[in-house]
């Protein structure tokens, strides 16, 4: 009977145990940024401008650095009627809300229009895409938790010319998303 006893409390304090040292390992990696801070406009948080397609703006606002991995948000300045491929996140929802312009979202099974004042909720693991429908667009786009978003864009930066279908494929497996499809076009 005592030995029952003995194994149960060593095996609850072994389950403590490694909780505790997974919990501080995660505060020291994802601590979050404990001092407030401005982000300008026309800026990014760390200096560095990731555009989409070379000519819309998609800069980092807010980093997942900053709130230890829970969220990042970006900010999105079209100057072209086009968005981004049909695609999937397989751990992170997506928030939209737009600022300036008009814009015609596909949410899985769902297509409507979206202006300025307006939200949009994709939930993770819901195929979603847009398409800017006016001349000039902002947007101010939230993924949560943060994933390997910034990592995308930074890599796509470093790019010299535009990417091979094979290439964009592997970018978003390995940054936590699946390409489903074209982006949206104009009827």
């Amino acid at each position: 009977m005592q030995r029952r006893h003995f194994l149960a409390g060593l095996t609850a304090a072994t389950t403590l145990g490694t909780a505790a040292l997974t919990a501080q390992a995660a505060s020291t990696e994802d601590k979050p940024t404990e001092k407030p801070f401005t982000v300008k406009a026309g800026e990014a948080r760390f200096g560095v401008h990731t555009p989409f397609r070379g000519i819309n703006g998609n800069d980092i606002k807010v980093s997942g650095k900053d709130t230890g991995g829970q969220f990042a948000l970006f900010e999105y300045v079209g100057n072209e009627k086009t968005g981004p491929s049909l695609h999937v996140h397989h751990e992170q929802d997506e928030i939209f809300s737009i600022i300036e312009g008009e814009y015609l979202f596909r949410v899985g099974d769902n297509e409507f229009t979206a202006k300025a004042g307006d939200t949009v909720f994709a939930p993770r693991g819901i195929p979603h895409t847009w398409l800017q429908l006016s001349e000039k667009g902002r947007q101010l786009y939230m993924v949560q938790p943060a994933g390997k978003m910034e990592e995308f864009f930074l890599k796509m930066n470093e790019l010299k010319g535009p990417p091979t279908e094979k290439f964009m494929l592997g970018m978003h497996k390995a940054h936590g998303m699946t390409v489903l499809g074209p982006p949206m076009t104009l009827k």
